[in-house]
């Protein structure tokens, strides 16, 4: 029997949250389901294995999810330490592939795993924003970051999401005085294709920004240029989707029950299923997406393929996906840029329907393409130990 393709899941198998790592993660689970070895490293019972069940639920489930961490039921915990005490060897793979960012207890078992592989062990890298930006980042995250950038070297190949991705981890190696970093390429990700739904007519229009909540995301500033479109009399509804980050997020979470409360036309679902996301793009007039920096920026993508215009940011990732249409493209996210953005799209309607329609023009690869693009590649890739 020919050895599988090993794909960790240690992280998204025991969580419901859909953070773009997550909505990767579970992309190339499913699209390369059969060919495939789901497993996760088991800090309880202190070895690499398959997946259980239970943990297959989790990838599969569409309901939403309250927290971003990983949620080991007590049954799980008990199961693991009866068997802690059996070393059990890491299901033997033709070659691995990591999508998460791994913690720093998957990276000291991670050894134990390479060796159990006889082909490729290629990582996904995302972005080095906690690095970048680190005032908008979790304290724990950025003191972990550089060490996970370094663990990153023990790899055959990194897979970056993004071209902006790819140079942010070579200058970071470069910068280090690394003598032989493993190759990286930039495969930018797949898209969701959306189901067949009838745009909803919305009175007054609905602005839709579908982002996790957290401090580089600026919904702070999102919210700043609503207020002030609201005070010059401008009709529209706010509607956000996204998970709160406890953290970074928690002063947009106060300054929207503050709007909400002063009667403010604004709507804050919180995480939501796919059946809702849906219908909110479908009575969406446009998106915004507010962020500062991303290694990619799937929600921008994710708006163009529904043939929804989308205002966010014209450079680095975003500017990738941005320029071959359907956005409004801004120098500076910033409120009074955001503010006259939103005003220019509800005031215009030709301006409105001539980027939903370059919008719908725009040809984005699927989940499928982009794991035969990674798997190609990774065929390319020799052991570098």
């Amino acid at each position: 029997m020919t050895a599988p393709l090993l794909l960790d899941l240690s992280h998204t198998s025991h969580t419901r949250a859909r953070t773009g790592v997550q909505r990767v993660a579970r992309a190339l689970d499913g699209e390369l389901n059969g060919a495939i070895g789901a497993i996760t490293w088991d800090p309880y019972a202190d070895c690499w294995r398959p997946l259980t069940p239970w943990e297959r639920d989790n990838l599969r489930s569409d309901s939403p999810a309250r927290k971003r961490g990983a949620d080991w039921p007590l049954s799980a915990r008990w199961g693991g330490w009866l068997q802690r005490g059996r070393r059990r060897a890491p299901p033997a793979g033709a070659a691995l592939i990591v999508p998460e960012i791994f913690s720093p207890a998957v990276a000291a078992a991670l050894p134990r795993l390479f060796a159990a592989v006889t082909g490729p062990r290629v990582a996904l890298f995302h972005d080095a924003l906690a690095l970048q930006y680190p005032e908008y980042s979790a304290p724990n995250t950025v003191a972990r970051f550089p060490a996970y950038l370094r663990d990153l070297l023990q790899f055959d190949g990194i897979a970056a999401v993004s071209e902006d991705s790819r140079a942010a981890l070579v200058d970071y190696w470069r910068w280090l005085g690394v003598p032989s970093a493993p190759p990286v390429a930039a495969l930018p990700l797949g898209i969701d294709r959306p189901s067949a739904r009838a745009a909803a007519a919305a009175a007054p229009p609905v602005i839709l920004c579908v982002s996790s909540l957290e401090g580089r995301k600026n919904h702070l500033a999102l919210l700043a240029a609503a207020e002030s479109l609201w005070q010059a009399g401008q009709s529209f509804q706010l509607r956000l989707i996204g998970l709160a980050q406890p953290q970074t997020g928690r002063a947009a979470l106060d300054r929207i029950a503050a709007l909400q409360s002063a009667g403010r036309p604004l709507r804050y679902d919180g995480p939501v299923d796919e059946a809702v996301l849906e219908d909110a793009y479908a009575e969406a007039a446009f998106t915004v997406y507010p962020s500062l920096r991303e290694g990619f920026g799937l929600p921008v993508a994710e708006s163009l393929v529904r043939g929804k215009p989308c205002v966010c940011s014209g450079s680095r990732a975003l500017g990738e996906i941005a320029r071959a249409g359907g956005c409004l493209v801004l120098d500076r996210v910033e409120a009074p840029s955001l503010a006259a953005a939103c005003a220019r799209l509800l005031g215009d309607a030709g301006e409105l329907a001539a980027l939903a329609a370059a919008a719908g023009r725009r040809s984005f690869p699927s989940w499928g393409d982009y794991a035969a693009a990674l798997r190609a590649w990774m065929n390319s890739l020799s052991r570098r130990t």
